[in-house]
């Protein structure tokens, strides 16, 4: 295997899937109340999420410049992983909010 054409795929699938993994540790926090904890995890993702599209973004550059992106099942797995993770984001987003506004409610 050619590790340098797969490069970029791999740094997207690795950014990306820890993006994933600090929306759900955000849920979590947010589950037990530590709403501060939640919003850093959040934060951390959102950061991931923007380096993830980063990368995919100079892959779209090199296509428009004429450099054909030879696509492999590995670039659409880490396609795959970028839209999972930006669900995870947004849906973190709004478990979050009802998480606050139960335990408001509720008082616990």
């Amino acid at each position: 295997m050619n590790e340098e054409k797969y490069l970029n795929d791999f740094n997207i699938i690795s950014v990306a899937g820890m993006s994933k993994s600090k929306s759900i540790l955000a849920i979590k926090e947010a589950k037990q109340g530590n709403y501060d904890k939640a919003h850093e995890h959040l934060h951390e993702a959102n950061k991931m999420l923007n380096e993830a599209h980063k990368l995919q973004f100079q892959m779209l550059q090199q296509e428009s410049r004429g450099k054909t992106i030879e696509l492999t099942i590995i670039t659409v797995h880490a396609q795959d992983h970028i839209t999972m993770a930006l669900l995870f984001y947004e849906i973190a987003l709004e478990i979050i909010e009802i998480y606050k506004r139960i335990q408001q409610k509720w008082k616990y």
